[in-house]
Parts: C-alpha cells; structure tokens; sequence
C-alpha cells in the first residue's frame, strides 16, 4: 500500500496573535516558522501510518533545502524540482484558532511533467486543490489524474479553501471536479456548501465541520454522519485539514472502510491543535 501526495511545499510562517489586530500600528503576537504546504502536510502526518511519496517543486535555495530535509526526516520518501523560488504563507491566527493566511506559492506553482514512474505502484493519488490554481502545476496535476485512473489508482481531492474555490471560480472548479471524476472530495463545510454535490456520479464526498460530526455522502445520494470526539485545547486550526487527510486515506486505502477511515482522520486532527501550524508539538 502507497501513498502518493503531489502539491505545495513552503514555509509557514505561523502569527499567533495576543490581542486583535490593530490596524496601523503594532498587535503583540508570537512568531513561529513551520513546514508547510498541503501537500506537503498530508504527506508527513501519513508517513508514519503508510509508505508515502511526494513531488513538488522548491527553489534552489536554503529554505528549499530545508524543507526537504524536514519531509525526508519525516519517512516520506521525497522527490522534488528545484526552480525559482521556495514558496512562503503568512498566516494570522486569532485567539479563537481561526486563520487568516497570505500565501506566495512561488515554485510551488512551477512544477513540471509528472513523471510516468513516479505513479508505479500507487494506491491512491492525493492532490489538494491548490494545485489547480495555474502555472504549470495545474496542468501536471491535471494530467497525472488522468494517468492515475487509467491505471485504477485511487485519487482524492481537497478542496483547499474558499479563497482558492472563489479565485479559481465555483462553477469552473465543479467542471473540473466532474472532468476529473476523484473518488474522494475532502471538504469543510463552507467549501461543501459552496460547491454543493452532485458533480459526479462517482465522486464521494466527506465534510468536516470541526467539532460537529463529518457527513460522508456517497455518491448515490445517501450519506452517514462520523461523530468528532471533544478535543480540549484548541489554539490553532492550521494544518488540521491536512492530518484529517492524512489519517483518513491512510485508513482508507489498507480498509476500503470511509467510517473507519473518518475516525483515523478525527484521531490525527486532533493532534495539531494545540501546536503552531501545521505541527504536533507545542510552542
């Protein structure tokens, strides 16, 4: 069983503010530098859990290298392209946990040609949405899922923000959704009620709604609810997305099970919220 992850590596540069923000003048905060990345995310919170690939694109610069060594460190096995410059976010975390993020994804957005063997022996093929939003990423992406399914290898979709869902354009990206025909669509609920259902007849799609149960609705209509156990200490939601990702399709491709597979998602959510960005320990 193999994981594949294909999307952004970056840094985060995680803002965890004391007091709201005042515009115009100074706010005292705690600054952390973190890996980041969707993508990249999901593939290190996998690794432990299942064998884990992943192919981005970094800039040839310290940052780069430094990125890379922390994924490698992680146990996924790592293969990038090296071009431009290495991607950064900033994000703006209130005292409630909520983000506010500023992303520059760089040579995030360069990455060229899958390569054919890069998809040997996959399970499934994991891309967050972002990876749709231009350069030549978009189209890489675009055609690896194709290749992908050829192949019947799993393949999963995140739908990354609203942000991203508005910028790409809702109905555009519904299109893309029913040309691309995933198997899975992770999504919050304000990216589900964006979206809406029904863009593909064999699309499942599962929705987090933090401490409100998951709803998986299956794509012959039908759908169940997960419940999400309490957790008690909730600082910061970065990254909490990626390591539900992360657990799910790591329960998911060794079970086939979606119910089991959103209990192994809640369990490695619950990890990261109380730790800056996309992290597991604390400040």
């Amino acid at each position: 069983m193999v994981l594949g992850v294909t999307g952004d590596l970056v840094e985060d540069i995680v803002v965890w503010l004391a007091e709201p923000l005042r515009h115009g003048t100074d706010a005292r905060a705690q600054v952390f530098r973190t890996p980041g990345g969707s993508g990249a995310n999901v593939a290190r919170f996998a690794a432990d859990l299942v064998p884990t690939r992943f192919l981005g694109c970094v800039g040839p610069d310290r940052p780069g290298d430094a990125l890379i060594d922390a994924l490698s460190a992680a146990g996924v096995e790592v293969q990038v392209q090296r071009t431009g410059r290495t991607g950064t976010v900033v994000l703006l975390i209130d005292e409630s946990g909520e983000r506010t993020m500023f992303p520059d994804r760089a040579a995030s957005s360069m990455l060229e040609r899958i390569p054919p063997g890069w998809l040997d022996g996959l399970d499934l093929l994991h891309v967050p949405g972002y990876s749709f939003e231009g350069g030549p990423t978009a189209d890489a992406v675009i055609d690896a899922i194709g290749r992908a399914r050829l192949r019947d290898i799993l393949v999963s979709v995140d739908a990354s923000s609203t942000g991203m869902l508005t910028h790409y354009g809702v109905d555009a990206f519904r299109d893309l959704l029913a040309e691309l025909g995933a198997d899975i669509l992770l999504a919050n609920a304000a990216e589900a009620e964006l979206l809406g259902l029904g863009f593909s007849h064999r699309t499942t799609v599962v929705v987090k709604s933090g401490p409100d149960p998951t709803v998986v609705h299956l794509p012959d209509g039908s759908s169940f609810e997960v419940p999400v156990p309490p957790v008690a200490d909730v600082r910061d939601l970065t990254g909490a997305g990626d390591a539900f990702a992360a657990g799910f399709l790591a329960a998911y491709i060794g079970s086939r099970d979606l119910r089991s597979a959103c209990v192994a998602g809640h369990r490695r959510a619950a990890r990261v919220l109380s730790s800056p960005g996309a992290t597991t320990e604390g400040p």
